[in-house]
C-alpha cells in the first residue's frame, strides 16, 4: 500500500497571494484559504466565487495546460457546471507551472455521501457523458494511463492482486481474465474525462449534479474509462439507471460495458493501492470491486 505523491512544491494561500499580485493584481486582495490537496494539484477559495487550482507535483503540472485549452471548448456541450479557468496563470520565478482561478462551484462531494444517495445523479450524469463521449479532434490530449486498451492495463492489475491485500483475490483475478480479453473499442478515439469518480462529482442540496470536477486526465481514447463511474459511483439501482440510460441515447455495446467493468476493476484498485493516508479513498476502492463483481 501507498500514500499519494508528496507534493514538490508547497502550495500556501501566502504564495497564491504573491502569485496573484505578480499577475491578476485586482484579485490579489481577496481572500484566499486552502481548502484540499488532491493527488496533482492544491485547491485554494479565493474570495466567495473563486478558487485556484495550482499543480503540487511535476508530473501533473502539463495536465493544467489540457484543462486551460479544452475546457473552454468542451464546457458548452455538457450541460453542467464545470471548472473552466476564468484567469491563467502562467510560470514565473515565483511558481515553476502553469495556474487557474476556476469558479468556486457549489455542492457536495459525491464521496462524502452514501451510494444510495448517488442515486438520484444516474441519469444526469449519463447524459453528461454521451454529451462528452464525441470524436476528438487531432490535437486531443493522450493520457498513456487512461482511455488505452485494458490490455495496456493487464501487468499492473496482476500485480496488485498477487500482493495479497485485496479481498476476493481470486474471483476478481477470474473476472478479469475474462475482461481484458473483450474486444477493444473498435471506434474513432472520443473524448474522456478520465478520471470521473465520486470525487469529482458535486451533488447540490436538491440531489441533482450540480458540477464535474477535475479534468485534468482528460484524454482522447475509449469512452469505456468514464462509463466505468457506473460501479464506482453507484450502486446496483443507480448503476442501472445509469447503464440504460446511456445506452438508450448512445446505443452502447455490450463489449463497452464489459471493458467499463474492466476499467472500474482497474481504478478501483488503483483507489485502495494508494489511499493509506485517505480512508475515503480506500473505501471507496475496496466498495467498488465489490461492485464490480456484483456485475
Amino acid at each position: 500500500m501507498a500514500n499519494r505523491p508528496a507534493a514538490e512544491l508547497e502550495v500556501t494561500p501566502a504564495l497564491a497571494v504573491r502569485l496573484l499580485a505578480e499577475q491578476h493584481p485586482d484579485l490579489a486582495g481577496l481572500p484566499v484559504r486552502a481548502v484540499a490537496s488532491g493527488w496533482d494539484n492544491a485547491l485554494l477559495r479565493l474570495g466567495d466565487d473563486l478558487a485556484l487550482r495550482l499543480p503540487r507535483r511535476e508530473a501533473a503540472a502539463h495536465l493544467v495546460g489540457h484543462e486551460q485549452r479544452w475546457l473552454p471548448v468542451l464546457a458548452p456541450r455538457l450541460g453542467v457546471p464545470v471548472p473552466v479557468p476564468v484567469r491563467v496563470g502562467v510560470p514565473s520565478p515565483l511558481f515553476p507551472w502553469a495556474w487557474s482561478v476556476v469558479p468556486w462551484l457549489v455542492g457536495e462531494p459525491a464521496i462524502a455521501v452514501a451510494a444510495a444517495e448517488r442515486r438520484s445523479i444516474a441519469t444526469a450524469l449519463a447524459d453528461v457523458v454521451v454529451r462528452l463521449h464525441v470524436p476528438a479532434p487531432g490535437g486531443a490530449p493522450a493520457n498513456p494511463f487512461r482511455g488505452v486498451p485494458l490490455a495496456a492495463r493487464d501487468a499492473g492489475v496482476r500485480v496488485r492482486l498477487a500482493e495479497g491485500r485485496v479481498a476476493d483475490a481470486d474471483r476478481l483475478a477470474r473476472l478479469w481474465d475474462e475482461l481484458v480479453a473483450t474486444p477493444p473499442w473498435p471506434g474513432a478515439p472520443t473524448w474522456a474525462h478520465g478520471d470521473l469518480h465520486p470525487a469529482n462529482l458535486l451533488i447540490g442540496a436538491d440531489g441533482a449534479l450540480a458540477a464535474v470536477l477535475d479534468f485534468g486526465d482528460l484524454t482522447a481514447g475509449d469512452p469505456a474509462v468514464d462509463l466505468a463511474t457506473g460501479w464506482l459511483t453507484f450502486d446496483a439501482v443507480g448503476r442501472r439507471a445509469f447503464i440504460d440510460r446511456v445506452t438508450a441515447t448512445a446505443g452502447t455495446s455490450p463489449d463497452t460495458w464489459r471493458r467499463a467493468r474492466g476499467w472500474a476493476l482497474v481504478l478501483a484498485l488503483a483507489f485502495g493501492a494508494n489511499a493509506d493516508d485517505d480512508p475515503a479513498f480506500a473505501a471507496l476502492g475496496a466498495r467498488a470491486l465489490r461492485e464490480v463483481l456484483a456485475g
